[in-house]
């Protein structure tokens, strides 16, 4: 199993380069390697029955085939002193990018001092600042939940690759993928000190209801909106409600009056104070947005617009998790914050810029390519991997439409054992790590790890095929010198 597993020249979160497990591994090396390859499967098989029985399923792109997600229990475990560092750097970002959001609908600071070039948020697809500007909310610009999406390079140097605001997902996936660990090995936990998620929901509450307008009662009300059961998330949605304690509910189940949004219920209509929404803007209000959006809420935005409702997260905040803005976050932090980022941006090209497209177009085939308003891995090249014909395809895509385009080097993503077919075998990863935003900035203390289960592919998206494994914050095991 481990006996043959080659780290090679990558970084691997578990083994050093002389194929010994690293510091804070060796208590998890130790009982796996008292286990037969029998009965390690037959752990896995028990945790993908787990999450089939629980409803947990997605859809694979181009499959309308609902799936349980692959699940490896080999978890990423990282040292709460290494873990600190990580935190820090997550809280700092998204402090800024809240700074950021409520700069562009407001004084726009940042564009009159061109700290970020004008025309590149106002050609941001998500930049609505129609909606959503000049709004007096509280805690600013509601930003509540953000996904940072982490990469270990081949240093082992902890670096952001995106920032996912609008509806990040997979926060369920991290309460399962923990659940089902433990009913599965718990005798990991005999030996690992993990900081657990579990009071987790009490600070995603208490930030929720941060949120509620000046004019609520005593006891707001919020509810969760979905776009209902045929949703590749829904489960998570169903999640989340049932764990915040507030209702899930499509927009056929609300309704406005007098700029006032009720929810309809047995005994007549209760007001609702925060929206929590899991839909895009554009189908929010079909006054305001698509005339046929038929999963919005009538007049929602002329309540949000009164401060009789609060929408999470907030309108127009595609703006600032827009691929090509990602590069200015180093500057907003030092704008915003007076402060030097602690987590590093992957270097990016904006092919808008004749020099830099240039050597883009030169350099295909070294560089990933990436569709500025895209997510879940659409719309993606990595030239490495790409065939002649889809070299061919993107070279045209960047000289028709150079500002729907971003490059970056291709990274060497850190590796970790996945068990396939019986043995171990290195494959990519990444970090999604949340961080939930009320009156102060609280980051989850784990997160889903990503893995592209696919042989030498960089692709972890779940939606391309990846899965998941569980991250581990460790306070018993140190290790600082090989983490």
């Amino acid at each position: 199993m481990l006996i043959n597993y080659q780290a090679n020249t990558f970084f691997d979160e578990m083994m050093d380069q002389s194929g010994n497990p690293k510091h804070h591994y060796k208590a998890f090396n130790d009982i796996i390697s008292k286990a037969s390859a029998e009965e390690l499967q037959k752990r896995q098989e028990r945790a993908q029955l787990h999450f089939l029985k629980q409803g947990i399923t997605f859809n694979k792109d181009g499959d309308d085939a609902e799936r349980t997600p692959p699940f490896d229990f080999v978890p990423i475990i990282i040292p709460e002193e290494k873990w600190k560092e990580v935190e820090k750097g997550l809280k700092q970002r998204v402090e800024a990018l809240s700074h950021f959001l409520e700069d562009i609908y407001g004084e726009k600071k940042i564009i009159k001092e061109e700290v970020v070039p004008k025309e590149l948020i106002e050609n941001s697809a998500y930049y609505n600042e129609e909606q959503a500007k000049g709004m007096d909310m509280p805690l600013s610009h509601p930003l509540f939940i953000a996904g940072i999406d982490l990469i270990r390079d081949e240093n082992g140097e902890y670096r952001v690759l995106e920032d996912n605001l609008r509806n990040p997902s997979g926060i369920s996936y991290v309460y399962q993928n923990r659940q089902v660990i433990r009913k599965v090995y718990p005798e990991l936990f005999e030996h690992y000190r993990v900081l657990p998620l579990e009071n987790q929901f009490k600070e995603l509450e208490k930030a929720l209801f941060s949120y509620a307008p000046d004019n609520a009662s005593s006891s707001p009300q919020a509810v969760l909106l979905t776009t209902g059961i045929y949703n590749s998330a829904y489960y998570e949605h169903f999640f989340l409600a049932k764990q915040l304690g507030i209702e899930l509910v499509e927009g056929s189940d609300l309704v406005v009056e007098n700029d006032i949004v009720y929810k309809e219920t047995t005994s007549g209509l209760e007001r609702v104070d925060i929206i929590y929404r899991r839909i895009d803007d554009e189908d929010l209000d079909p006054e305001a947005f698509r005339s046929d959006s038929e999963v919005g809420v009538p007049g929602l935005m002329r309540a949000y617009h009164q401060g009789n409702v609060t929408i999470l997260n907030g309108v127009g905040i595609g703006a600032a998790d827009d691929k090509a803005i990602y590069a200015y976050v180093p500057e907003m932090i030092r704008y915003y914050l007076n402060e030097e980022p602690i987590l590093k941006n992957v270097t990016t090209y904006f092919l808008r810029d004749s020099e830099q497209r240039d050597y883009v177009l030169k350099n295909l085939e070294k560089l990933v390519i990436k569709n500025v308003g895209s997510s879940g891995g659409d719309d993606m090249m990595i030239g490495p991997n790409a065939s002649e014909e889809e070299l061919t395809t993107f070279r045209q895509k960047i000289q028709e439409n150079p500002n729907e385009y971003i490059a970056q080097p291709t990274i060497e993503l850190s590796r970790a054992p996945a068990l396939q077919e019986g043995e171990f075998r290195p494959r990519h990863i990444d970090l999604r790590i949340f961080a939930m935003k009320g009156k102060e900035i609280n980051v989850l203390p784990g997160g889903l790890s990503r893995v592209a289960l696919k042989e030498d592919n960089l692709v972890v998206n779940s939606s391309q095929g990846g899965g998941f494994k569980d991250i581990w914050i460790t306070t018993s095991e140190g290790g600082k010198d090989d983490a």
